[in-house]
């Protein structure tokens, strides 16, 4: 959620505000297997990589994207329907094969296909393929996937990679070459932002611009968005992440336009840039083309999954059904009349959560939940930070596009929580660019005197820009007066992170879950190292985050 330029104004916070608001290849050429891929000009080719999600103890969602012709290019309309294979074993040579079947690529789908797999074993390793192609067959690389485990198992632990916010134009996507490189991963959780709809040069600038992306213009219409997400499957690094481990995703606000919210955006301009609506809907049904993601209720992204009886993902959608943000300062941050989740969203959440037998209720949120306030802030950082909030420029304390701007809703889930003795409940966390650790307190002014009901581990963005990259100054040098002073003014929040750019790995038993922060060296360069930088963990029954002194592994 954050905006374009510090010189804006600010009424509602962006997700670059947010985080303004602060101022494997080798290893995985083997899954790639890149050998049994053509690229013939006459014939089909898969350009875009392959791709796994939303594992099941006895199955998982399969994807890929068929080039059919050379002009077949996404978002295009061109190709002819292709007839495609696909096949499923217990080994990366396809000896042991155990499902197969066919689809088809068709110009409707943008030639992009998935196959939605039964019959598995839970808590197994499979080698995926797909191939096309008359007399010659032509074959996609070969991906890795994995099975949860059975619903009852008494799963030792599981293991997440954590990413969000990967803006191509903002670097380069090195830490998904790092997860991929990792052969310890159960999943990836993607927390949103996975594109960006900018204009070429919008965000960041132009003369910060490490790579174009295409199309050039703003994102408006489905061809747009069809072809944004295949500019982006193009990138190696991502390519490799999907080959390597399924990908849990949701979306956040990007994936639209800005601010996203059930009746328009920031980044959207009725009349000049077309209906709302049109935008929206195009933008789903990209989403779900190029996503190995199930569509659930009212073809959005809110869904349920389990990983045996250790650890039960509850995913949110927190744009389809929100009503407008509301301007910073206004009372109506209050409203019970105004919701990011919408009823039957936080029904369903609650009812789970209250439901629930997995020792670990994770929930993935694209925006934080804790309270964030600001107390004294040196004047040259309040601007940068605002930005990066979504705070307003004279220092109030709320950014509008978290469950800061709509705070029944959060009354009303913690209050659940605490009335049903519901504990071990870990809200997973993307968007703001900044890495934090925090409790999730009954009440934030009379914290730690009042009692916690959860964890958030927020983790920072992959590339897109943060505190350091705003200001154009050298990493921990102007963030740590600004980390302090969030710190001071809330005492729930343990560590925040407002430069570093990288990923979270999350390893959950049943005695605690724990939260390994990666950062990357430089996100300019694409051969850019990875090297772990902090550690927090919850206990089980204890609802705080306290820091440990090494990662899991």
């Amino acid at each position: 959620m954050t905006s374009r330029h510090l010189s804006s104004p600010i009424s509602a916070p962006s997700r670059r505000t947010v985080v303004k608001a602060a101022a494997a290849t080798a290893v995985a050429a083997p899954v790639l297997g890149a050998a049994t891929t053509a690229r013939a000009a006459d014939g089909p080719a898969f350009l875009h990589g392959v791709a796994s999600g939303d594992p099941l103890p006895d199955g998982i969602l399969l994807w890929t994207r068929v080039t059919p012709a050379p002009d077949a290019v996404p978002g295009s309309g061109r190709g002819a329907d292709t007839a495609v294979r696909w096949e499923v074993a217990e080994d990366k040579e396809f000896a042991r094969v155990v499902a197969r079947g066919t689809t088809v690529a068709k110009a409707a789908s943008d030639h992009t296909v998935k196959a939605d797999v039964r019959g598995l074993s839970p808590a197994t390793a499979y080698w995926f393929r797909f191939s096309a192609g008359d007399g010659t067959e032509t074959f996609s690389p070969t991906g890795r996937t994995r099975t949860a485990p059975a619903a009852g198992a008494a799963t030792p632990g599981v293991r997440f990679g954590v990413v969000s916010c990967a803006n191509w134009e903002s670097g380069f996507f090195s830490p998904y070459r790092h997860l991929a490189a990792r052969a310890d991963l159960d999943a990836v959780l993607h927390l949103g932002d996975y594109i960006y709809e900018y204009a070429s040069g919008s965000y960041p600038d132009a003369k910060y611009v490490v790579r174009p992306h295409e199309p050039k213009h703003e994102i408006l219409t489905l061809a747009d968005y069809r072809t944004r997400h295949g500019n982006y499957k193009t990138d190696t690094d991502l390519q490799a992440l999907h080959a390597t481990h399924p990908v849990i995703a949701i979306w956040d606000d990007h994936e639209f336009a800005n601010d996203a919210w059930s009746g328009g955006a920031e980044n959207h301009t009725p009349g000049t840039e077309g209906s709302w609506a049109d935008r929206a809907a195009g933008a789903k049904q990209a989403y779900f083309e190029w996503m190995p993601v199930r569509a659930s209720t009212e073809g959005t992204v809110y869904r349920r999954l389990r990983f045996g009886k250790l650890a039960e993902l509850h995913l949110l959608d927190l744009r389809t059904f929100r009503s407008q943000q509301s301007t910073i300062g206004n009372g109506s941050v209050d409203d019970p009349d105004r919701t990011i989740t919408g009823r039957a969203q936080l029904d369903w959440l609650k009812s789970g959560l209250a439901g629930s037998d997995a020792t670990w209720k994770l929930v993935g949120t694209s925006v934080m939940i804790s309270p964030v306030a600001f107390g004294s802030v040196p004047a040259h950082l309040l601007e940068p930070l605002a930005e990066l909030l979504g705070l307003p420029t004279e220092g109030l304390a709320v950014n509008v596009d978290q469950w800061d701007g709509y705070t029944d809703d959060r009354k009303e889930l913690i209050a659940h929580l605490r009335d049903r003795s519901i504990t071990n409940t870990v809200f997973l966390t993307g968007d703001i660019h900044m890495a934090w650790a925090n409790d999730v307190p009954v009440k934030a002014a009379t914290y730690p005197l009042s009692a916690s009901a959860a964890t958030e581990f927020v983790v920072t963005s992959v590339t897109s820009d943060n505190l350091d990259d705003i200001l154009h100054v050298a990493p921990q040098t102007v963030s740590v007066v600004a980390a302090a002073a969030v710190k001071a003014a809330n005492r729930h929040v343990k560590w925040v992170d407002m430069d570093a750019h990288g990923y979270g790995v999350l390893d959950v038993t049943a005695e605690r879950s724990q939260m390994d922060y990666y950062v990357v060296s430089d996100k300019t360069k694409r051969d850019a190292t990875s090297a772990w930088t902090r550690s927090y963990r919850t206990l089980s029954g204890t609802q705080k985050v306290e820091r440990v002194d090494r990662p899991v592994h």
